[in-house]
C-alpha cells in the first residue's frame, strides 16, 4: 500500500484577512525649526547614523560634535528660512509629504481597512510614533514606503533599519512590507516626462538642455557594492527615451556634496557654471530622485545654482519641481502602494 498523500488532496491554509492594514510614507527628514538649535537637533540625528557616514569611528565624532554642529547649523538655518513654510511654520517637505498621505488616503477610500500615514526617517513624526500609531489603530500588517525612487543604502536601507529597530522592540509586531526601489517604473517615468513638459510650456523660453540632478554620494560607496549610481543612469536613460529625440538634451549630474571625499561625478554646480562657461544661455535642472521639494531643491538647485549660472554667463535658468502631490506624481505613489498590497488587500 502506498502511504504517500497526493499534493492535491492536502487542504489549502487560507489566510484569516488581516484586521487592518497601514501604508507609511516616509521621507527623509527635515529639522522641526528654522533656528541653529533645530537644524543641530536633525543634523545629529542625520549624521550619525552609520548609512549615512559609515565611518562613526573617535575622529569622525570629534568632528561632528567638535565642529559640524557648532558651525553648520548656523548657515544651515539661513538657508531653511529661505524656503520655510511660514504659514504653517514647517519645512515645505514636511507639507508636501503629509499632503501626499492625505491624497493617497483618499483616493484608496474605498478599501475601508486601510489606514495611511507619514513618517521622516530623521526628525517628526518619528517612524517610531506613527508605526506604534498604526499598531494602536488596528494595523496588524504594515507597508512601509520608502519615497526614494532609487535605491541606496544611505536612504531606503536606513528607513528598514528604523522599522525593524522599531519592531525589535515589540512583543506583539506586525507583518511588514517594504516597497522596492522604482527607479525605472513606466508609470514613474511617464510622470517625469509629463511634468517637464508641463513645466517647459509654462516658461517663456526653450532650455538648450537639461540637467537631471541627482543626490549625490561618497564614491566610496559605490565601489563598496552600493547600486544607487547604476540605478540614477537607468532613470536618466529611460527619462531621455521618453521624452523622444526631439527633446532638449539630458545630462546626468550630482548634486549636495559634503566633507572631503570624492563624490559621484560630474557634480551638479560644477557642471552647471562650466555650461555658462561654454556658451549655454537657457538651462533647466530636473531632480528625478527626489519625490518632494525640498532644501536641496528649492535653495541648492533653484537659488545657488541658478547664482552660478546666471553669475557665469548663463540668461534664462528654471527649476522643474518635483513630482509632490501632483496628480502624476501621486499616480506614482498609489500605483506602486496598490502593487505592494496585492494579497491584503
Amino acid at each position: 500500500m502506498n502511504d504517500a498523500v497526493s499534493l492535491e488532496k492536502i487542504p489549502l491554509a487560507v489566510a484569516a484577512p488581516p484586521a487592518r492594514v497601514g501604508v507609511l510614507l516616509v521621507n527623509l527628514g527635515t529639522p522641526d525649526t528654522a533656528d541653529a538649535k533645530g537644524v543641530r537637533v536633525y543634523l545629529k540625528e542625520f549624521l550619525s547614523d552609520p548609512r549615512v557616514i559609515e565611518n562613526q569611528g573617535l575622529i569622525w565624532k570629534l568632528v561632528l560634535n567638535g565642529i559640524i554642529l557648532n558651525t553648520r547649523p548656523r548657515k544651515k538655518a539661513k538657508d531653511y528660512l529661505k524656503i520655510w513654510n511660514t504659514e504653517k511654520n514647517e519645512s515645505p517637505l514636511k507639507t508636501i509629504t503629509r499632503a501626499q498621505s492625505d491624497k493617497l488616503a483618499a483616493s484608496l477610500g474605498s478599501h475601508t481597512h486601510l489606514v495611511v500615514d507619514w513618517a521622516m526617517r530623521y526628525g517628526n513624526p518619528s517612524m517610531r510614533s506613527r508605526i506604534a500609531e498604526l499598531t494602536k489603530q488596528g494595523c496588524d500588517r504594515i507597508l512601509v514606503v520608502p519615497l526614494y525612487p532609487q535605491y541606496s543604502a544611505a536612504t531606503s536601507a536606513t528607513v528598514c533599519d528604523q522599522a525593524f529597530r522599531v519592531l525589535s522592540e515589540m512583543r506583539a509586531q506586525p507583518t511588514l512590507r517594504v516597497t522596492p526601489p522604482y527607479y525605472v517604473d513606466v508609470t514613474y517615468i511617464d510622470a517625469l516626462a509629463i511634468s517637464i513638459e508641463k513645466h517647459l510650456a509654462t516658461l517663456d523660453f526653450t532650455p538648450e538642455m537639461i540637467v537631471a540632478s541627482f543626490h549625490g554620494m561618497p564614491q566610496k560607496y559605490i565601489d563598496n557594492g552600493d547600486p544607487y549610481r547604476a540605478q540614477c543612469a537607468a532613470t536618466t536613460e529611460a527619462l531621455r527615451e521618453r521624452m523622444g529625440p526631439n527633446a532638449p538634451k539630458l545630462l546626468l549630474t550630482f548634486q549636495s556634496r559634503f566633507g572631503f571625499d570624492e563624490w559621484l561625478q560630474p557634480y551638479t554646480d560644477k557642471t552647471i557654471e562650466q555650461l555658462a562657461k561654454d556658451g549655454v544661455k537657457r538651462l533647466a535642472v530636473v531632480m528625478p530622485g527626489f519625490s518632494a521639494d525640498c532644501l536641496e531643491t528649492l535653495e541648492e538647485i533653484a537659488q545657488e545654482n541658478c547664482e552660478i549660472f546666471l553669475h557665469n554667463g548663463g540668461e534664462k535658468f528654471s527649476a522643474i519641481p518635483c513630482l509632490n502631490d501632483s496628480d502624476e506624481g501621486m499616480d506614482v505613489i498609489r500605483q506602486l502602494v496598490l502593487r505592494e498590497l496585492q494579497g491584503w488587500i
